[in-house]
């Protein structure tokens, strides 16, 4: 077996496994050694019935009452049991699993593990798993890696596949030259692998993701680098010759632009004057008005004679692009042509929209990654613009540059990164700011509450409801989990369809639907046909519906600061004053430290700031940040010390050795090659 047999060569991966490893990504052996955890579980301290107040996971310590009982249906066997001590019992139950009977002895004493639910005035646990006192402080001293699953994979069948991996091969060899390894002070290679899967302690678990942390990184910077050296300088080939249009649009628009708003537009139209092609990001805070910069550079374009594009992450979003800049058209009476491309058209709408791309060589086109399919060819593309561009990587934008001569390249983010980071991870682009918020719009009320909170929570918002508002409630999971004790959106979508009964017209949505589902229901909800939409943080970024007031996060103690900054700034963009209310389901110090941040601040930058001061080396269990140019490992907020020694190390590597050709450096140089070709760094 090697790194790159199909995954079918680990013993117990059959054909059905197989299948439901290909929907998550694995295909190969290197594929599942590099499909890292997304959480651990640090046992808990264990409690007794009499403890339990509320559902959740939980280690219940007791004595089993008397023999378990078997039951035999037409369906299933199930064994039910009961344990505790004089001051109050929990029931136990397993179902398909008779050996459980024999397993357990009365009058012994063991520690129960998995969730408990309410069953009346008392709790139970269903499939819980068993442990003796002894064993279960064994596995308090220990992290179980927790997988991203799908429907039919357990986190066990993931996990044995894993481990089957690891004892029946050989590992990578070490790419990273001593040289940077050992100034480091970064673990092997193969020790980072086996102990980011099954970490013997907290302290290995650290050491071997910041080893992996700075792969990513380091990998990421150089094949960065090189690629910039590679491309050479581009000429201009869309000149700006006349600038009519953006001073007539500013004296027509309903407001004025904000000082900064002023200053990156002046940057964008200054760089696309220039002899070179331009290639800038635009960084802005949520809601401070990058669309509006991006509608007059466009016009900009069209006036010059030149098409412009705009990609957006979403269809819902691109689709909403497309009807404000065509309103815009129509309403300050520019004679241009947009044009929408999405991959949910039908035949012929992408027919027509590919025969006008032809016809217009002024048009205004906005679309999704349709506009990087081979069938969309741009005559005379002046202009590209990626909105929330940590979607798309830098592949993609160059797959633009394929399409005719090198356009203008816009690179648009209302993710705050700090300007230090920023450089490092754009170092083949400028970057302008936009800091300030147009002063007509009301900053969020914001709240940091205890799931007590949580009735008080949903009358308010069935008050904002009624008002005409609508709201979000964000959930960390999708479904129930075995090993993660948060909120989901499937459970939580039934408790509220049962708490606002017909009321509410409400959805859920999340990202193990199908594309067309989600599109629905972000479109329904757009359209104000649902009121309430209940979600994981798949609505970060994809939908403007200026009619929503609330944002509730579950389980806030979860997210990154950053992360949570942009899940409320879906609320905040209409007239109306905006609310969003975070649950802390831990009440930490910590976690009210970090949350206080949010309560006192909506200024992203600062936030962003505040994110990396507070995030420590330990502090990487929960929802990752997302939105950081999709590393799988490393978080630019949490990892930045890596990241900038990554950037040093980039920089006196080529310094030393620019085509990489000294021996130490081949297998890296093999490594950089086959990234540059697509494949994965292992």
């Amino acid at each position: 077996m090697n790194l790159e047999a199909n995954v079918t060569a680990i013993k117990g991966i059959g054909s059905k496994t197989e299948k439901l490893l290909n929907r998550i990504g694995v295909y190969t052996v290197k594929d599942i050694l590099l499909y890292v955890p997304k959480d651990y579980i640090r046992y808990k301290d264990p409690v007794t019935p009499a403890m339990l107040t509320a559902e959740g996971i939980y280690a219940v310590m007791g004595r089993v009452a008397s023999p378990p009982v078997l039951k035999r249906t037409e369906r299933m066997e199930v064994v039910q049991a009961s344990a505790g001590d004089f001051t109050g019992k929990i029931e136990l139950v397993w179902f398909r699993m008779p050996y459980i009977k024999s397993h357990l002895r009365a009058g012994q004493a063991y520690i129960f593990y998995g969730r408990v639910k309410r069953k009346g005035r008392s709790f139970c646990m269903e499939q819980p798993e068993i442990y003796t006192i002894e064993q279960y402080e064994m596995k308090m001293q220990t992290l179980q890696p927790v997988y991203g699953k799908t429907e039919g994979l357990s986190n066990k069948i993931i996990a044995k596949a894993v481990r089957q991996a690891m004892e029946n091969l050989t590992l990578a060899y070490e790419f990273l030259p001593d040289s940077i390894r050992i100034s480091q002070g970064l673990c092997e290679y193969n020790f980072a692998i086996r102990q980011i899967h099954f970490p013997d302690t907290m302290e290995d678990l650290i050491v071997a993701r910041k080893r992996l942390a700075f792969d990513e990184f380091f990998l990421f910077l150089l094949n960065l680098h090189i690629q910039k050296e590679k491309r050479a300088v581009v000429e201009n080939d869309f000149p700006i010759e006349t600038e009519t249009v953006i001073p007539y649009l500013l004296s027509h628009l309903p407001y004025s632009l904000t000082k900064a708003q002023k200053k990156c537009l002046d940057e964008i139209v200054n760089d696309m004057k220039k002899g070179t092609a331009m290639e800038r990001l635009v960084q802005g805070d949520v809601g401070s008005g990058k669309t509006i910069v991006a509608f007059l550079c466009m016009a900009l374009m069209g006036e010059n004679g030149f098409q412009s594009a705009l990609m957006a992450p979403t269809e819902v979003l691109a689709r909403q692009h497309y009807e404000t800049f065509m309103q815009m058209c129509e309403t300050y009476g520019l004679k241009r042509k947009v044009i929408l491309l999405t991959g949910s058209l039908t035949k012929r709408e992408k027919r027509r929209a590919y025969e006008n791309m032809q016809m217009y060589p002024d048009a205004i086109i906005v679309g999704t990654q349709a506009l990087i399919q081979e069938k969309a060819a741009f005559p005379n593309l002046g202009l590209v613009i990626t909105d929330e561009q940590h979607r798309f990587g830098v592949r993609q934008r160059e797959t633009f540059a394929q399409k005719g001569m090198r356009p203008h390249i816009l690179v648009m983010s209302a993710t705050p990164i700090p300007r230090t980071l920023a450089i490092i991870l754009y170092g083949d682009m400028d970057i302008s700011v936009i800091d300030e918020v147009p002063a007509k719009r009301l900053p969020n009320k914001n709240c940091v509450v205890d799931p007590a909170y949580q009735k008080t929570a949903y009358e308010f918002i069935r008050k904002e409801i009624k008002s005409g508002h609508q709201a979000y409630i964000i959930c960390p999971l999708v479904e129930e989990s075995e090993e993660l004790d948060a909120e989901n959106v499937t459970d939580y979508t039934e408790k509220m369809k049962a708490y606002f009964k017909d009321e509410i017209r409400l959805a859920c949505l999340h990202g193990k639907m199908k594309p067309a589902q989600k599109n629905q229901a972000m479109e329904a909800f757009a359209n104000h046909e649902i009121d309430l939409l209940i979600s994981t943080t798949v609505v970060e970024v994809g939908v403007n519906v200026p009619n929503a007031t609330v944002m509730m996060i579950e389980n806030a103690e979860r997210f990154g600061l950053a992360q949570l900054h942009q899940l409320r700034g879906r609320v905040g963009r209409g007239n109306a004053q905006s609310y969003c209310i975070m649950v802390d389901h831990v009440q930490s110090k910590e976690s009210k430290k970090r949350l206080d941040i949010l309560n006192r601040s909506n200024d992203g930058f600062l936030i962003a700031g505040e994110d990396l001061k507070l995030r420590g080396p330990g502090d990487f269990f929960g929802i990752r940040q997302s939105g950081d140019l999709a590393f799988s490992i490393a978080d630019i907020y949490q990892d930045a010390d890596v990241l900038k020694k990554a950037a040093d190390c980039v920089k006196r590597l080529l310094e030393e050795d620019p085509n990489l050709e000294k021996e130490e450096n081949g297998k890296l140089s093999m490594l950089v090659e086959r990234q540059g070709a697509g494949q994965m760094n292992l």
